[in-house]
């Protein structure tokens, strides 16, 4: 039957219009997910493309601070990239607030050598990260600081500033750091200060044990920090909780060598703030000059610790494993310490000592040390050191329970 000339009209119009709405979706279906992927992708930010140069003879500095300038700066998500090779920077300031969404990433492929030349840093920092919200540093990466031409020009008597940290966290939120390797910082490696809500994980830090001041990781004025998941090797503490530090949380850090795992030192200073709820748990200390140690000045300002666990410590030839020091590089100093220790534990510590004092609590006759807890303490001499001697406790109200090998203070 033939089809009449109106209606077969009106099918080839409609079999138009169906052609056309299947090649419109389809060009819609294709463009709608790309374009969401393209939203919610990071725009890289390449320090090549900025001048830097992976040519340790070259100074990448400007470079540097260019990409991360234009990743803060931009209005989508974004990540600094510092790509394989070396690259050598002096002071390197990468600085907020920054307009892009949280987080913003810096992803440090390559190695970078801080420069030798110590004239060239200011402030006592090599790389630091200043008043930025929402940060991500990883990469697998180095930061080398070459200490080993600074540290002849360390200060030991306090008189002189510092040597440059590697990295610094300064006024820093709800950021993290994770698999970054430090290498012989001229000072201290990682320092984190006026922050909050900060991860560390999975970062290695290496440094002879003879390099001076070369803590692995210094922390002050911060709340909410957790360290978990690495292997600190240093000249000094591998972690040191400074003044002003709430709720700090230590998990299997592998320490060595280096002084132990410290709080303070505390009371230098006039205007420094407590320190309570910190949780240091499941540590191995090997070959260190100290494990579990609280460290603060004679003639301090008045001052409180408290709430502070140390807990599963794995000991391997350490020589003081558990150490309370009020007297702490004082001695052109008459007056005692006013910083008050209470609710101190000491729990489950085992392994090997190389000294025949393994609990020392040396507490302040002005302030005496009251709440500390020492449970299940299970230390052992090392090599040929022989019969370890009791705990001593100087002004310090103590309690002893579950197995111990070292005799209760008298």
């Amino acid at each position: 039957m033939a089809i009449p000339k109106g209606l077969e009209i009106n099918n080839t119009i409609g079999l138009f219009l169906l052609l056309g709405i299947a090649i419109l979706s389809s060009k819609v279906a294709e463009c709608a997910p790309f374009g969401s992927r393209r939203g919610l992708m990071e725009t890289v930010f390449d320090v090549t493309k900025y001048g830097a140069r992976p040519d340790p003879t070259a100074d990448s500095t400007r470079g540097f601070m260019m990409a991360w300038r234009s990743a803060c700066q931009s209005t989508g998500p974004a990540k600094v990239i510092i790509p394989p090779g070396t690259f050598t920077t002096g002071e390197t300031i990468f600085q907020g607030p920054c307009t892009c969404p949280k987080p913003i990433t810096i992803e440090i492929q390559g190695t970078v050598l801080s420069n030798t030349d110590i004239s060239l840093y200011s402030r006592a920092s090599w790389i630091s990260l200043e008043h930025v919200d929402g940060v991500v540093i990883t990469g697998g990466g180095t930061l080398n600081g070459q200490g080993n031409a600074s540290w002849q020009y360390a200060d030991k008597t306090g008189s002189t500033p510092p040597l440059p940290t590697s990295l610094v966290f300064q006024t820093v939120k709800s950021s993290s750091i994770n698999g970054i390797n430090f290498v012989d910082s001229k000072g201290v490696h990682l320092k984190i200060t006026d922050s909050n809500d900060i991860t560390v994980s999975k970062i290695k830090i290496t440094a002879p044990g003879t390099s001076p001041n070369t803590d692995g990781i210094h922390i002050s004025e911060t709340i909410n920090i957790n360290i978990t998941d690495s292997n600190i090797g240093t000249g000094d503490d591998c972690i040191s909780v400074g003044h002003g530090t709430t709720n700090i949380f230590v998990n299997n850090i592998h320490c060595g060598p280096g002084h132990g795992i410290s709080i303070g030192s505390l009371g230098k200073r006039p205007d420094e703030k407590d320190v309570t709820k910190v949780y240091i748990k499941n540590c191995t200390f090997h070959s260190t000059t100290n494990g579990a140690r609280i460290k603060t000045y004679m003639a301090s300002s008045p001052l409180q610790v408290s709430d502070v666990v140390y807990e599963d410590i794995v000991l391997d030839d350490v020589k003081n494993p558990i150490l309370i020091d009020q007297h702490y590089n004082s001695k052109n100093k008459n007056e005692p310490s006013k910083v008050k220790l209470t609710d101190i534990h000491f729990k489950n510590i085992r392994g090997t000592t190389n000294t025949k004092a393994p609990v020392a609590l040396n507490c302040s006759e002005a302030a005496p040390c009251e709440g500390v807890e020492l449970a299940d303490i299970d230390i052992t001499p090392s090599g040929s050191t022989g019969p370890l001697l009791g705990a001593t406790c100087q002004n310090a109200k103590t309690v002893f329970s579950g197995k111990t090998s070292v005799p209760a203070c008298q």
